[in-house]
C-alpha cells in the first residue's frame, strides 16, 4: 500500500474548520461543525481536537492564521475543512502538507471574484468590523493562488448546483480526480450541510452513523 493510501486510510486525530470571506466562527456550517466534532468525541470517549478560528479579511492574514490554527492542532492527521474562500485556504494546507480536505463550494480564483468588490466597504456581523477591498487584497490573493492538485484522493468536494456566488462546474474541473457530491437546487451557504456530515468525517476516516452526527 503506498504512502499516499495509508494517509487516507488513518482516521483524523483533529479538524480545522475554515470560513468563508466576511464570515467568522460564529457562522451556522462553523458551528455546526464544532458541535459535531464535540458529539463524536463524547460518543468515542477520546480527544477529537477542532478549532474554528476566525479569519481576517486580509488574505495574507488570513493564510497565516490558518496555518497557525493548523500549526497548534498537528500537521499530521487533521481533516481540513473549508467553506468557500476557507476552500481555497484548506487547499493550500492540503497541498503543502498533504493532508484530506472536504471543501463546501470552494473559491478556485478567488483573486477573480475579489476584483469584483474592489473600492467596497463591508462590514463583518459577527465582530462589526468595517473594511474596505483595495487592490492589495487581488494581489495578495493572486500571489498565494496555486496551479494544479496533486493528489485529487485528499479531496471531498461539497457543491450546490444552484450556487448563486461560485460555479460549481470551476471546482469539478479544477478538482478533477476528486470525489464530489453535488446536492441539487444547493445554494453558496450550503445549508444542507447537516445531510452531509457522515460523508464528511468518512473523508477523515471517522465511520459514524447518520443518526449520531444529526443528533
Amino acid at each position: 500500500m503506498s504512502s499516499e493510501s495509508l494517509s487516507v486510510a488513518r482516521p483524523a486525530r483533529a479538524l480545522l474548520y475554515l470560513h468563508g470571506f466576511n464570515s467568522s466562527s460564529a457562522s451556522p456550517k462553523a458551528r455546526l461543525v464544532k458541535a459535531a466534532c464535540e458529539t463524536l468525541a463524547r460518543h468515542e470517549g477520546r480527544p477529537f481536537a477542532c478549532l474554528t478560528p476566525d479569519l481576517s479579511y486580509r488574505p495574507d492574514l488570513a493564510w497565516q492564521q490558518a496555518e497557525a490554527a493548523l500549526e497548534s492542532l498537528g500537521h499530521e492527521d487533521t481533516l481540513l475543512v473549508g467553506s468557500s474562500m476557507g476552500g481555497f485556504l484548506a487547499t493550500l494546507l492540503a497541498e503543502r502538507y498533504g493532508l484530506r480536505a472536504v471543501l463546501i463550494n470552494p473559491a478556485v480564483r478567488p483573486a477573480r471574484f475579489v476584483a469584483d468588490y474592489l473600492g467596497q466597504t463591508l462590514l463583518n456581523d459577527a465582530s462589526g468590523e468595517q473594511f474596505t477591498i483595495d487592490n492589495s487584497c487581488f494581489d495578495q490573493l493572486t500571489a498565494l493562488q496555486w496551479e494544479r492538485i496533486v493528489h485529487p484522493s485528499r479531496y471531498l468536494l461539497l457543491l450546490g448546483s444552484a450556487d448563486e456566488t461560485l460555479d460549481c462546474h470551476e471546482a469539478l474541473r479544477a478538482y478533477a480526480g476528486s470525489r464530489a457530491l453535488i446536492h441539487p437546487g444547493g445554494d453558496h451557504g450550503f445549508g444542507v450541510l447537516p445531510e452531509y456530515l457522515p460523508a464528511l468525517f468518512a473523508h477523515g476516516g471517522w465511520h459514524v452513523p447518520r443518526s449520531l452526527v444529526l443528533s
